[in-house]
Formats: C-alpha cells, sequence, structure tokens
C-alpha cells in the first residue's frame, strides 16, 4: 500500500498539492454546541367543520327519495323484474323464479282443509293469523303495542279460562258477585303472598279499583297480567268483567309490530273460521290511531301446513273500507 502511494504522489504531484491547500483554507470548530439549531415552524392545522342539524335531515331526504327512485313497477312489464315469469307452467318448479302467491282469504282456508286431507293430519288442529302491522306515524311516531281480549263468535277452547279476581275485604258483595259469576278465587291482600310463592295462579286477573295501590308488590311477578284499567280489567262491573275474560280470547303484539295468535281449529266450518278472523282483525284496526294503516303482511297457517300469504286489504274491516273510500 506504501508503495501505491508513493507512486501516486510521484505520478500526480499537482492533485496532491491541490488537497493540501484545501485542508488549511478548511475552518476548523472549536465547539460543536456553537452552531445554530433548526427549528421547525410551528403549524396549525385546519379542524374539519361540524355539520349541522339541517344538513343532516336534508341528507336524509336525499336518500329516501334515492330509496324511492329504485322501486320497480312490474304492473306493465311481461315478467317480473329478475323472476322468469309471472306464473309457472309445469307443476314442479323453483320457488325463487316466480313471485310469491297472495290469495285470497276464503281461498287460503279452503287450501288449508285440502293440505289436511292430502297430508292424512289431524283434523282438531289449530289454525293461526300471523299479522304485522305498520305502527308508525307522523313525526317519528309509533303506536304503543297493546294487549287485547276479544270475544270470537264461535269459541274453539272447550274449558272456560280460569279468572282471579281481587276484592276489599269489607266488602262482601263484591266477592259474592264474583263467585256466582264464575270466578275461580276470590279474595284480597291476603292472595298476594301465595300468588309470589306459587300456590295459586289464574288465566286472567282483575280487580277493583281499590285494590290496585294494595297490588303493587304483584306487579313483577304477574308482569302482563297485572290488572290495568287500559285491558278492562279493573273497574267496578265484576259480572261485565268475568263475561268477558272467562271466555275472551287474549292476544297481543310482540316485538312491536308483529301479532301471532290462533284464531280456531282446521276442522270448524271456513265460514267460522273467517267470522273469528274478521272479529280479531276489526280489534286490531280499533286500535288505529291518525296514519296508522296497520295492516302491512298477513300469513294464515295451520299446525302441520306451510304458511299461506293473504291479502291483507281482504282483512280490513267493512267501516274502515268506508272511511278509506269517503276520505
Amino acid at each position: 500500500e506504501q508503495r501505491n502511494i508513493e507512486r501516486s504522489i510521484v505520478l500526480f504531484p499537482s492533485v496532491v498539492s491541490g488537497c493540501q491547500r484545501l485542508s488549511a483554507v478548511r475552518p476548523v470548530y472549536s465547539d460543536l454546541s456553537s452552531t445554530p439549531l433548526h427549528t421547525i415552524p410551528g403549524r396549525t392545522f385546519a379542524v374539519a367543520r361540524t355539520k349541522t342539524k339541517g344538513k343532516k335531515k336534508e341528507e336524509e331526504e336525499e336518500k329516501k327519495e334515492v330509496k324511492k327512485q329504485h322501486v320497480i313497477d312490474d304492473s306493465n312489464r311481461h315478467k317480473p323484474f329478475g323472476k322468469t315469469a309471472w306464473a309457472p307452467v309445469d307443476d314442479v318448479y323453483i320457488l325463487r323464479y316466480y313471485p310469491r302467491k297472495v290469495h285470497h282469504v276464503g281461498d287460503a282456508v279452503e287450501l288449508l282443509k285440502a293440505y289436511r286431507a292430502l297430508d292424512f293430519t289431524p283434523t282438531q288442529q289449530q289454525v293461526y293469523i300471523d299479522l304485522r302491522l305498520d305502527m308508525k306515524l307522523e313525526k317519528k311516531k309509533k303506536v304503543d303495542p297493546f294487549v287485547s281480549t276479544v270475544h270470537l263468535p264461535h269459541p274453539f277452547k272447550k274449558e272456560m279460562n280460569k279468572v282471579l279476581v281481587f276484592t276489599e275485604v269489607c266488602d262482601a258483595k263484591q266477592a259474592e258477585v264474583a263467585q256466582e259469576n264464575g270466578a275461580v278465587i276470590v279474595g284480597g291482600t291476603e292472595l298476594i303472598q301465595q300468588i309470589l310463592d306459587d300456590e295459586i295462579s289464574a288465566d286472567f286477573y282483575i280487580a277493583v279499583p281499590e285494590m290496585l295501590p294494595k297490588l303493587v308488590p304483584l306487579k313483577n311477578k304477574l308482569r302482563k297480567k297485572f290488572p290495568k284499567s287500559k285491558r278492562g280489567s279493573v273497574g267496578i262491573n265484576i259480572r261485565k268483567m268475568l263475561e268477558l275474560f272467562k271466555i275472551g280470547h287474549e292476544y297481543m303484539v310482540e316485538d312491536n309490530c308483529f301479532v301471532r295468535t290462533q284464531i280456531a281449529t282446521l276442522d270448524m266450518p271456513s265460514e267460522h273460521i273467517l267470522e273469528n278472523l274478521h272479529t280479531i282483525m276489526a280489534d286490531v284496526y280499533s286500535h288505529r290511531q291518525q296514519t296508522a294503516n296497520l295492516g302491512e303482511r298477513a300469513i294464515i297457517s295451520s299446525q302441520t301446513s306451510e304458511g299461506l300469504w293473504i291479502k291483507p286489504e281482504d282483512l280490513v274491516p267493512k267501516t274502515e273500507k268506508k272511511e278509506e273510500e269517503e276520505l
């Protein structure tokens, strides 16, 4: 290596002398801390502007309009959108390729009876109705879920409901009226502990207005069966209440918008099944408020058959139809 360096000095003397001059001119710093530091200037970042309530409403309305625009009208088409045809030609076909059949109420009941004969299933099987109600009102309000008891024109239960009556101890006449009209259990505050201990129970609980403050400990136990004036289970007329709840049929709105209840048995005549169904629908529409349409979807089925979709307009009571025509 030393020989190579010596040769380079001999061959390139001018280059070596130039490097020596640069090294002599090069400044020497005594302290590194004396060098100026480069500081990063402070920078302000922009903040996203908060959206006002008015813009949110406008965006929601625009989304609703877009959704409405996507609704396809199949009335003038040769076949439904996304389907093969309006109706199948063969006896065997894939259901998803054709629109769902929607029957009239009378035709659906007759089909249930025909299915039972083909399947050789019991005649005394239950018939159910499954309703989806439109509970929406104006300005984001809804119809409150309700529980109701109806007198069916053709009862399908063989046994009467067990009714317990809460009366005041000092009033012996109320207890006599309750026992004469078919109450299974009659009593006052002494029944509270027995109910809490599951020693006695009933299908319905009715009470005199004066007894309500004393029955507060039973609220969590009875829940929906707790006596309420809205349900007609609190009042002075014990005889009338017993007539309703002994033979009455109870139904309720489940999951905010569904009514699933039995309406008859399949061995009953078709006319009786339809009368029971229309009675329940008339009571359902009695809870209608303002613009609530209620009837949105209806399915009728028996214990062993498939569900048949029926037209909701067939279930609207006649009085409601007259009001809509007048409007």
